[in-house]
């Protein structure tokens, strides 16, 4: 009898420990994006994620007492998996789009310093004067990343332009640089990390038009998860009075200069590595 109690109780103990257990929350993220997100080699595991909004995941874990688990894969996949509901949500330097809005609960905007508050084109130095005004880009190739906001804005602005698409950045570079694109279209911040590790690459004159909403961060969630969706927004809004964006910002700057990006496929494998 007391042996069977000892076992009942042991396996409560076991159940109890279970349940106190924290979840973990599964974010989508494409680390190829300084200095939103990106890879310090000098890191192993989890820790090798850095960036601005490698931070904001981590804060947002904290808050909602989970783990974290941040899983990567292309900017495309990302949106799949929120959608499927393989992830929980998807943090990866994203700006509003239509199909975005009409796809998932997007969550209220947050401000990463001024890395998306304008859109640019960078090409190689040889060609820097060439590319003034939408006019000069007729015909040229610009890069975008499949499923950004960039390649929206290229065909939405810049219609006599071919947009050729890429998975990741350093593909984007690459292409570049062989001559196979005439310019790249980027957020500025993104833009000026690669101009700081590369001294081949520099902006063009040319930026894209911008409304306000197009000029903020935002987190992408399950259509219909409006639970967790509330619970991000609180987040975000004690994150933004606390000050925080500023300095998650200030920081992804200087990791930016040191850091390492490393394209992954879609099943998070390392597939190319960056200089």
């Amino acid at each position: 009898m007391k042996r069977s109690l000892s076992l009942l109780l042991a396996l409560l103990l076991v159940l109890l420990c279970g349940c106190t257990r924290p979840e973990t929350l599964r974010v989508a993220m494409s680390p190829d994006f300084a200095p939103m997100e990106f890879v310090d080699a000098s890191k192993k595991g989890q820790d090798r994620f850095v960036g601005f909004d490698v931070s904001l995941a981590e804060y947002l874990a904290q808050g909602l007492g989970m783990e974290l688990e941040l899983v990567p894969m292309s900017l495309q996949a990302c949106q799949d998996a929120v959608a499927e509901g393989t992830v929980d949500l998807s943090i990866s330097g994203f700006s509003w789009m239509p199909d975005r809005a009409a796809r998932f609960n997007l969550s209220d905007p947050y401000h990463a310093g001024d890395n998306s508050a304008r859109q640019v084109l960078v090409t190689t130095d040889d060609k820097s004067g060439s590319f003034g005004t939408a006019v000069n880009l007729r015909s040229c190739r610009i890069g975008v990343q499949t499923a950004s906001l960039q390649e929206w804005l290229v065909h939405e602005q810049l219609p006599g332009a071919k947009a050729v698409p890429f998975d990741d950045i350093d593909s984007g570079v690459a292409l570049l640089k062989s001559g196979d694109l005439d310019a790249l279209a980027l957020a500025e911040g993104n833009a000026d990390a690669l101009i700081c590790a590369d001294d081949m690459l520099c902006k063009t004159s040319f930026c894209f038009e911008l409304t306000e909403v197009l000029m903020d961060n935002l987190i992408l969630l399950q259509k219909g998860n409006d639970e967790l969706t509330e619970s991000v927004n609180a987040l975000l809004r004690n994150a933004a009075e606390a000050g925080y964006y500023e300095q998650w910002y200030a920081e992804a700057l200087e990791m930016a200069g040191v850091g390492v990006e490393i394209h992954y496929d879609d099943e998070g494998n390392i597939a190319t590595e960056g200089t």
